[in-house]
């Protein structure tokens, strides 16, 4: 699933792409991934819109409409969005075609399907989309040790299942959860209520470093997106532990292990996380 460092790759290259742009004409192949409203309420109220800009909340992706409308995007396990010239190539799984005046397109691509979008309107609460639900961003000012440990510290919970929660830290999964504990020093299994005021500063000033070296490391040009089709991205030669289970450590040697946590696989180090 496309965490916090890939959604917003794909909002530095497509962004820039689509601002300022109209949108002529929508076509919905497949209306089950408009989660709200339907499918062809949300075909009429997009088209001749004019696109401010795009913007991310957590895995969230937002294109924002001169209007004031605007609308949510999950990628969830395999979507991707494509801009494209009108004789591209169409991806298989292409379930939704946004058509612009300059005749490029802008395509959502989804495989599985579990991906979704929404509309919303200038005036409209948000209450569908799950955004309105979401905790802090990562690279919020006011991010920090003691807002972790007043949502965190009285849970026995494992720290790894507790940065998955999205209600209290937006945008981290499975991949840098892994990176982020191990940059720490902290072992995912440990209970977030034993952890020591020290060792929530560590976690507090990591988890924006490495999400930001990830998106550093994932940075593509239109060109090499567009290349990869939406899923090529850099970071896997910078992992230091997700999927390396069994190899060794690059800081202290020792084999990495593999366990399961909440249901998700974990990868560490048993001699810098202790």
């Amino acid at each position: 699933m496309p965490e916090l460092p890939e959604v917003e790759t794909v909002r530095r290259v497509i962004g820039p792409q689509i601002r300022g742009l109209s949108i002529q004409n929508v076509v919905v192949s497949r209306p089950e991934v408009i989660a709200y409203p339907d499918a062809d309420t949300f075909a009429k109220d997009l088209q001749n819109q004019v696109v401010k800009g795009a913007g991310r909340r957590g895995k969230f992706l937002t294109i924002l409409l001169e209007s004031g409308d605007w609308v949510a995007i999950h990628l969830r396990m395999t979507g991707c969005l494509l801009f494209t010239p009108p004789e591209y190539e169409m991806e298989k799984h292409t379930h939704i075609i946004l058509q612009m005046n300059n005749g490029w397109e802008l395509r959502f691509v989804d495989t599985r399907r579990f991906g979704r979008l929404w509309y919303l309107r200038a005036d409209e609460a948000d209450m569908v989309t799950g955004i309105q639900n979401l905790g802090k961003e990562p690279f919020d000012a006011d991010f920090s040790a003691g807002y972790l440990a007043d949502r965190l510290e009285k849970r026995k919970k494992p720290i790894k299942e507790c940065l998955l929660d999205q209600r209290v830290i937006a945008g981290i999964g499975n991949i840098y959860s892994d990176e982020i504990l191990f940059m720490s020093g902290i072992a995912p299994s440990k209970s977030a209520n034993s952890l020591t005021e020290e060792e929530w500063e560590v976690l507090a000033d990591e988890i924006p470093k490495q999400l930001e070296y990830f998106i550093e490391k994932n940075s593509l040009t239109a060109e090499e997106y567009l290349a990869g089709k939406g899923k090529d991205y850099r970071n896997t030669p910078y992992l230091r532990v997700y999927g390396r289970a069994g190899k060794p450590c690059q800081k202290c040697g020792e084999v990495l292990r593999k366990s399961v946590i909440g249901g998700r696989s974990s990868v560490y180090c048993p001699g810098c996380q202790r």
